[in-house]
C-alpha cells in the first residue's frame, strides 16, 4: 500500500488552518502530515504547530511545496491547501488508481463552498479540463508518484502557475487521473471581487501565461485583483 505524506503550504493561514490540519489529521491519520511555512506574520505556526511538524520555506507556493516534498517520506506526495476540504474517499481513490503503474498523479474533482451559478459554471468547467486537457490546479489537491515529482525536479519555480505547468509536465510522463471524490474549494476571493469578474480575469491571466508573460508579471497582476467595473456608466456612456 502506498505511503502518502500530505504537504500544505501556508501563509498567513490563522484563519483556517487548525480546521484545515485537524480534518486531515482526523479523515487520514495513517498518512504523513508536513505544513510548510512560507513567513507568516499571524498565528499560523503556532497554530499548527499541536497537528503537524511546521517547515519553514522561502515565500512563494512552489518553493513551499518543493521544501515539504523534500521533507516527505512518502512514495506519494499529495498537495493540499488550507482553504479546502477534502473528501475522506479521495485517499483510498488515490491509492487505487496508482496500481495502475502508467499513472503518474491527478488531482479531485473541485466544487465550492457555496452554491451560485457562476461558482457552478467555474467547478464544470474546471472539471472538464481536467479531464480533457489535463490540466489540474491546486486547489484540485494534486498528487504525484514520488519518482516522478524527483525527476521533474519538483514544481517549476514560477511566481504562479506553478501547478498548470506542473500538470503539463506530468501529463507529458503519463496518464493523469481526475478522481471523483471532491476537492472543496473556498469561494472567498471569487465573491469579493465578483464571481464572474473573477472568472474572466483568471481567464484572462492564463492566456497571459501562454503568451509567455513573464510570471512574476502576471503574479503582481492577480494580486492586484480584477479591475472594478466603474459606476455610474449607462450603456450609452460604455459605447461612446
Amino acid at each position: 500500500m502506498s505511503q502518502v505524506s500530505i504537504i500544505v503550504p501556508v501563509l498567513n493561514e490563522q484563519a483556517t488552518v487548525q480546521t484545515a490540519l485537524s480534518r486531515l489529521c482526523r479523515d487520514f491519520p495513517d498518512c504523513e502530515l508536513i505544513v510548510v511555512d512560507g513567513g507568516s506574520t499571524d498565528a499560523t505556526v503556532e497554530l499548527a504547530t499541536p497537528y503537524a511538524p511546521v517547515v519553514h520555506s522561502a515565500r512563494g507556493r512552489a518553493r513551499q511545496m518543493n521544501e515539504g516534498a523534500r521533507h516527505a517520506g512518502g512514495d506519494v506526495l499529495w498537495f493540499v491547501h488550507a482553504d479546502t476540504a477534502i473528501a475522506p474517499a479521495a485517499l483510498g481513490q488515490i491509492r487505487t488508481c496508482l496500481i495502475d503503474p502508467n499513472v503518474v498523479g491527478g488531482g479531485l474533482t473541485i466544487r465550492f463552498d457555496r452554491r451560485m451559478p457562476g461558482l457552478d459554471y467555474l467547478a464544470w468547467t474546471s472539471n472538464a479540463r481536467a479531464r480533457r486537457l489535463h490540466h489540474i490546479f491546486g486547489d484540485q489537491a494534486m498528487f504525484v508518484r514520488r519518482t516522478v515529482f524527483d525527476e521533474l525536479g519538483g514544481f517549476p519555480d514560477l511566481a504562479i502557475m506553478e501547478d498548470l505547468e506542473m500538470s503539463r509536465r506530468l501529463h507529458r510522463r503519463g496518464r493523469l487521473c481526475l478522481l471523483t471524490a471532491t476537492s472543496t474549494a473556498s469561494s472567498r476571493r471569487f465573491t469579493e471581487h465578483g464571481t464572474w469578474r473573477m472568472i474572466a480575469f483568471m481567464q484572462y491571466l492564463k492566456l497571459l501565461y501562454f503568451a509567455g508573460v513573464d510570471p512574476e508579471t502576471i503574479r503582481t497582476r492577480y494580486a492586484a485583483g480584477p479591475r472594478p467595473a466603474r459606476c455610474g456608466r449607462t450603456a450609452r456612456d460604455a459605447r461612446t
